[in-house]
């Protein structure tokens, strides 16, 4: 019984209504809420950048002290990639190869303030 009610129990949560929903942030990228800030992910070839902004604010966080990191997954290619401070509100990071469309990416975050947490942007 604790099986079957197990398999429901997952089978409603991933049902399409628990789905994270994307906000457009400031530079035209995907958002969402992570660890008690807005990370919006921007993509360029290689590069891949989270952008860090104050939760349901426009206004940019001092990425100092924070720490980051990305999976990208792609069909059967998966890269791990160590994002690092950039700029005022910049977390990036080079892939080996340029970031393709469709990619899965998986950020890993905790912030200065020992805030930690994991989302999933679908490119």
């Amino acid at each position: 019984m604790k099986f079957v009610t197990a398999i429901l129990a997952a089978l409603w949560m991933a049902s399409p209504a628990f789905a994270e929903e994307y906000e457009k942030g400031p530079n035209g990228g995907l958002m969402l809420d992570v660890a008690g800030i807005d990370a919006e992910l921007l993509t360029s070839g290689n590069t891949v950048t989270i952008n860090v902004f104050e939760a349901f604010k426009a206004k940019p966080v001092s990425t100092k002290g924070y720490a980051a990191a990305v999976l990208i997954v792609s069909g059967a290619d998966r890269e791990p990639l160590t994002l690092t401070p950039s700029g005022e509100n910049k977390l990036q990071g080079e892939a080996k190869k340029p970031v393709p469309s469709g990619a899965t990416i998986t950020l890993t975050i905790k912030t200065a303030e020992g805030k930690s947490g994991q989302v999933k942007f679908k490119k």
